[in-house]
């Protein structure tokens, strides 16, 4: 009877010692400033983790710690770095505390434990702050607490990967940007076809050209691509065995319109500058693009997928509405060019101004207009704006010194030059955006529309406001308040709807297809440099 005690008191003695150890530890060690963001009033993470687990140690078995390895490397579907949770030096870590004694296994299971609650925040709610690496974001912080709870229990019950999967944003457009990267990252290590070459002219629908073959060489590359991105129809593999390979035919002006439209380019089949631009693109271009928008998808708000919703998708030049019933509108719009950049914002649209009154921003008044007025003082006159002071009343424009026109405002009054049209639609921010009505309708046939100063113009916004005022059970019509003689009439709506200004360079399409666009504001580097460090 006593020998069989003997080895019960040791190994109650053993994990009394390692109790005490890890109790030891956790007291001196103050928890690394990037898990700050996940503190809450209950405690500091990786002590909480712990408690939960009746401060057992966690990573004392080599399959346990094998599945944290597993499920690290599976972060690099994610846009993420294996290396940075030490998903590269765990396995051997473990193998030599063993060797140490307590105080080694102690702070080993320690650091597997940060590198585990670090890996699932940064899923969670993105590993950098959007602050800092966007300018201009005008949204709060995703900081949603780690259910510590829930991963304690993970762990001991081997569900490793479920809690991953658990921390991933549960939203639509997420999933598609995964598997693309997976998939591209696959590319990586084919044959690459040759670049399409510069040409004084482009390459049309008819010619025959030995830039021709190449160009069928480059679809069929991307082709691939397409494929294992799992949208077998984007773009057809283009036939290389053909007879004539140099005759740019049917078959193959159709092929580039599909690669056009997959890049948001000009669909005319031409192959011209912007075409070629993205027909040469590395696939560790496409790469570094994709982990990217991953990390701006961990940004966003979860509420996007569950109630409806205005998403204003900037670099893509589209905006779509989400409505109560499920219904989906979707419009193209014009957003703020490379110098006067629409901002991120999240917000609630609160009212609609109808037959509204335009005040010049400080900035347009510094920048466009005033320059305007030093060369030509009757350009006011000749678009009806007055120029008022901040009473309210409305000045002469000949007796303004116009070298230093001290206190003033320019507003325009409703009509059918007002730049902001019939209705504006309207959220709190802290950049003075809006979206809003135009009377330019021409500029939504364009490719490229960063032509703003920053507001957003809705194609259709008429019949944007005639739903919000439907969904949110308001009691005026559109129609009725635009065709009363009144100006500036804001009309609060009953209900706020979310809506979210995001820049986007690479974004799953309605059919889950991912899209590639331009980085007009030149935006990527930044947060790819910044993903980059450790």
């Amino acid at each position: 009877m006593l020998a069989a005690v003997a080895p019960a008191n040791a190994q109650q003695a053993s994990e009394q010692n390692l109790q005490a150890a890890l109790k030891e530890q956790l007291s001196s060690q103050k928890e690394h400033d990037d898990l700050a963001l996940a503190q809450t009033d209950e405690g500091l993470p990786v002590t909480r983790f712990y408690q939960h687990l009746g401060q057992a140690l966690a990573w004392q078995e080599l399959a346990r710690v094998e599945s944290l390895v597993a499920a690290l490397q599976g972060l690099e579907d994610d846009g993420l770095t294996p290396s940075h949770y030490g998903a590269d030096q765990l396995e051997a870590n473990y193998q030599r505390s063993q060797a140490q004694g307590t105080a080694a296994q102690v702070a080993f299971d320690i650091t597997a434990t940060r590198a585990l609650l670090k890996a699932l925040e940064h899923l969670q709610n993105g590993k950098l702050n959007p602050r800092e690496v966007t300018p201009r974001w005008d949204a709060p912080p995703r900081l949603q607490a780690l259910p510590v709870a829930a991963i304690a229990q993970a762990v001991v019950s081997d569900e490793m990967a479920n809690a991953f999967a658990q921390a991933r944003p549960a939203l639509p457009y997420y999933q598609p940007l995964r598997e693309a990267l997976s998939a591209y990252r696959g590319l990586a290590t084919q044959n690459s076809a040759p670049f399409f070459p510069s040409r004084e002219a482009p390459l049309r629908p008819g010619e025959h050209h030995a830039d021709v073959m190449t160009l069928r060489q480059r679809l069929t590359y991307w082709g691939e691509a397409g494929l294992l991105s799992g949208s077998p129809e984007a773009y057809p593999l283009v036939d290389i065995e053909q007879r004539d390979l140099r005759r740019f035919d049917r078959e193959l002006e159709n092929a580039v319109k599909r690669f056009q439209r997959r890049h948001l380019l000009h669909t005319d089949g031409v192959v011209g500058s912007k075409t070629r631009e993205a027909l040469n693109a590395s696939i560790a271009m496409r790469v570094a693009q994709l982990r990217v928008n991953l990390e701006r998808g961990r940004w966003m708000a979860p509420t996007l997928s569950r109630e409806p919703h205005v998403w204003v998708d900037i670099a893509g030049y589209r905006m779509a509405y989400v409505r109560p019933n499920g219904e989906r509108w979707s419009s193209r719009v014009v957003v703020g060019s490379s110098r006067r950049e629409t901002p991120v914002i999240h917000s609630q649209i609160t009212r609609l101004t109808v037959n509204p009154s335009w005040t010049l921003p400080p900035t347009i008044m510094r920048e466009d207009m005033l320059p305007q007025l030093r060369q030509n003082p009757a350009y006011l006159a000749d678009r009806g704006i007055n120029v008022i002071n901040y009473s309210g009343e409305v000045l002469n424009a000949s007796d303004i010194d116009w070298q230093s026109p001290g206190n003033i405002m320019l507003r325009q009054p409703p009509g059918a030059t007002n730049p902001l049209g019939r209705v504006v639609v309207r959220f709190p921010n802290n950049e003075m955006i809006y979206l809003h009505d135009t009377p330019a309708q021409g500029l939504f046939g364009r490719d490229q529309r960063a032509l703003s100063s920053g507001c957003v113009r809705v194609e259709g916004v008429h019949q944007l406001a005639r739903m919000l005022l439907e969904d949110t059970g308001s009691r005026y019509q559109l129609e009725a308040l635009i065709n009363t003689s009144r100006s500036d009439i804001n009309v609060n709506l009953p209900q706020h709807i979310p809506v979210a200004l995001h820049y986007v360079t690479a974004w799953p399409d309605d059919e889950g297809n991912v899209t590639f666009r331009e980085d007009i504001y030149r935006r990527d580097a930044r947060v790819l440099n910044a993903l980059n460090q450790r």
